[in-house]
């Protein structure tokens, strides 16, 4: 079992930054990779990025590449999403989750997740 918290999001206006976080517990963080996901209203959960064990290797979504930057600090069981460039697109709930091997971005091979951090972008 592994339990996520998320924090950092709120309200913002377009072309701001936000930094959310995300705190492992419960199982050896560095085993696993670690992705953030969103999902808008009426929307489906959709990828944003993921980050491999080491933090060598990321991928991301189209849309934020160049905007979000995902890390990871194995030693405080923490990744993490800056955000800059905000768009009003991109509100929405933020999840972090878990899955063993790196590479996925279907959302339904994650393991666990966290309760989410809402992000809201205004115009």
């Amino acid at each position: 079992q592994v339990q996520l918290v998320e924090s950092g999001g709120g309200l913002v206006q377009a072309g701001g930054s936000l930094r959310l976080s995300c705190a492992a517990s419960g199982r050896t963080f560095s085993n696993y990779a670690m992705g953030w996901f969103r999902q808008a209203p009426e929307k489906e959960r959709e990828f944003v990025a993921v980050i491999n064990r080491s933090g060598g290797s990321t991928l991301y979504e189209d849309s934020v590449k160049g905007r979000f930057t995902i890390s990871r600090d194995n030693a405080k069981n923490t990744v993490y999403l800056q955000m800059n460039s905000l768009k009003p697109e991109d509100t929405a709930v933020y999840y972090c989750a878990v899955r063993y091997s790196f590479g996925s971005v279907n959302p339904g091979e994650y393991s666990y997740w966290g309760q989410g951090t809402q992000v809201t972008v205004s115009s």
